[in-house]
């Protein structure tokens, strides 16, 4: 229920939103890639404009960190009042690629206002979480009545790949009785959600040889099979003729409770009409509690240079995402396994491991997850919060779980389905962002002892 103190803290961020507008426009015209062969002078440039920013919020003690072959993080402290706890609020400064410059209306690192939407790439995924955290901190006129420690990676859309050491490094800068992770989304626009469920990741790459070099197709075709088809074949045995990924022993977590209209999903994702969904099942269930297997990238000639060839190797990129409680280890010697032993013909196949990220599932109960709710619900006017999982993979959220066993998680966002994170024409529904602003500073109000309140 919204009360007298809400109203102040919700006025008080509408009054600096316009100054966190300016800092997040800033923030997106920094392309600041982390994955390698990018210019990782911009990531150190993100850096310092994010340290720059909280230290005009008002935030005493801030400081770049990083460890050992890992990108520029930022690290603000803000210490608790007697009595209080610290919660700690995490964000990414960086991004995704650009991509095909070509499949953007706007410049990528130029934010444009269009409508309600900010476009640019960074905008919604994660520098918005960055401005939201700024938000509920210069809300409090950098004063807040707890202890909050920022924590803004710089690696996350590469992996995290120092993130474990990062937390055990910094483990006594960092602990914290509650964890924001702002990196997720919402249920939709006007309806908000906290995140309690994310599956896992584990990818790897086939190859696959059936001659020592390219020969002529008419010469040798129906006789000696040719690595792409071999590698097709192969590829196609990762699913039954339903769709349903067809790797034995992986793990599923089972009914979620909580259902999308398929005209809602076929929207969101664009799936042309007259395409069938695959697989079976609640499309919440297949889409958060399942394992799913990607193709996501092939290596072989181009159609426009292709030649009257056999194919003499072929090489795959295999995505596969884990279910709640799938032992990520197990799940990718599952993998390899299957593509080991359904290769035909006596092909020569080489299969290479990839990333491995965990899956994780969230106990949202208990009273910091009643204050978060009850904040949604007066920055959202009242709508119910829905406790949704997500498709997509965090794992740093495990690791952060592994590093802060006693800390509560609550995993946040400011995304909608129409963010198009990752993609081109990413944007910001500003609106849900002044909401997911709101939201946060009335958290870290709730999260207050009583006398401060």
């Amino acid at each position: 229920m919204s009360t007298p103190r809400d109203a102040d803290v919700t006025a008080a961020v509408d009054r600096v939103l316009p100054e966190v507008r300016a800092d997040l426009e800033r923030l997106v015209r920094v392309p600041s890639v982390a994955f390698p062969g990018f210019d990782h002078e911009q990531v150190r440039r993100s850096a310092e404009l994010v340290a720059e920013l909280c230290r005009d919020a008002g935030v005493p003690d801030v400081q770049i960190l990083s460890v050992e072959g890992g990108q520029p993080a930022v690290v603000g402290r803000i210490p608790a009042p007697p009595g209080a706890p610290t919660v700690l609020l995490y964000a990414h400064h960086d991004v995704q690629p650009v991509g095909d410059e070509s499949g953007w209306n706007t410049a990528a690192f130029e934010p444009t206002q269009q409508g309600e939407r900010l476009y640019g790439r960074g905008a919604a995924d994660d520098k918005a979480g960055v401005a939201a955290h700024l938000a509920a901190i210069r809300a409090f006129d950098g004063r807040p009545p707890v202890g909050v420690t920022l924590f803004i990676e710089g690696e996350e859309e590469c992996g995290s790949p120092t993130l474990e050491r990062f937390l055990h490094e910094y483990a006594e800068l960092l602990t914290a009785d509650v964890l924001v992770l702002a990196d997720s989304g919402n249920w939709d626009v006007g309806t908000p959600a906290l995140t309690t469920s994310l599956r896992g990741l584990a990818d790897c790459y086939v190859e696959v040889r059936t001659l020592e070099h390219p020969v002529h197709s008419g010469m040798y075709g129906g006789v000696v099979p040719d690595a792409l088809t071999t590698l097709c074949r192969l590829l196609a045995t990762l699913h039954d003729e339903q769709g349903t990924v067809a790797v034995p022993g992986l793990h599923e977590a089972g009914p979620t409770g909580v259902e999308m209209p398929e005209k809602r999903l076929r929207e969101e994702s664009s799936v042309l009409d007259g395409v069938q969904l695959v697989g079976t099942g609640s499309i919440t269930e297949r889409n958060w509690n399942k394992p799913a297997v990607t193709v996501i990238g092939i290596d072989c000639p181009s159609v426009q240079n292709a030649s009257n060839t056999l194919v003499a190797s072929a090489r795959a990129k295999i995505s596969m995402r884990l279910a709640p409680g799938q032992d990520p280890e197990a799940a990718m010697a599952a993998l390899l396994e299957h593509l080991r032993t359904h290769v035909e013909w006596g092909a020569s196949v080489t299969v290479t491991r990839g990333e491995l990220g965990a899956p994780y599932q969230i106990d949202a109960t208990g009273p910091v997850f009643d204050a978060a709710r009850d904040a949604f619900r007066t920055a959202w006017d009242g709508a119910a919060p829905v406790d949704m999982g997500i498709g997509g993979s965090i794992p740093f959220v495990a690791e952060f779980a592994d590093a802060f066993p006693s800390a509560a998680i609550l995993v946040t966002g400011v995304e909608d389905p129409d963010a198009r994170a990752h993609g081109a024409n990413e944007s910001l529904h500003l609106g849900e962002w002044r909401r997911a602003c709101v939201a946060e500073a009335l958290l870290l109000a709730k999260l207050a002892p009583a006398s401060e309140r």
